[in-house]
């Protein structure tokens, strides 16, 4: 019999490999991050560890948690492999010097995928089964982005009109 790692992988899903030490290992990483990286209990580690323990167990105790990571995951990676696609394509034709306007790019590029795939799990949930968001998501997503931007260049127009506003004091002539 060969070695075969689809087998493997069917091997680890039939031990619950992805469904509960998989999303047990995620949760548990980020509550435990998180709670250190803001020192939320101080110098304190182990209640950090306890709470990050309980909540990465609770999370798993009704199977919520591995569906929406089966629906979300795949959904990701098929993203990720667009927008570095587009990366590998434009690295390969644009000059360095022009690279800048297109990381901009790149980075509304990666928002606009995530919200598309976070919009496309919750559907799957039924959040989005309402009247008015079948007939009018397309409209509510763009007015989302259109007051996105909106606030985005007004702050880079208060930004610029507050350096250009900048005191400056006359430097004395004996120096």
């Amino acid at each position: 019999m060969a070695f075969s790692v689809q087998d493997l992988f069917y091997q680890w899903e039939s031990f619950g490999v992805f469904d509960i030490v998989l999303p047990f290992f995620l949760i548990f990483s980020l509550v435990f991050g998180i709670l250190t990286a803001t020192n939320a209990f101080g110098k304190n580690k182990g209640v950090s560890l306890m709470i990050s323990l309980v909540i990465a167990v609770m999370a798993l105790r009704t199977g919520l948690v591995q569906v929406f990571f089966t629906d979300l995951f795949p959904k990701l990676g098929v993203g990720l492999a667009v927008l570095l696609t587009f990366v590998i394509l434009i690295a390969a034709f644009i000059p360095k010097e022009h690279m800048s306007g297109w990381l901009i790019g790149f980075g509304v590029g990666g928002v606009v995928i995530a919200i598309i795939i976070m919009i496309s799990v919750f559907n799957n949930y039924g959040w989005f089964g309402s009247y008015f968001w079948q007939e009018y998501w397309g409209l509510t997503v763009f007015g989302i982005i259109f007051i996105i931007l909106i606030i985005a260049i007004f702050n880079m127009t208060n930004k610029e009109n507050k350096e250009s506003k900048g005191i400056t004091f006359p430097m004395p002539s004996w120096r």
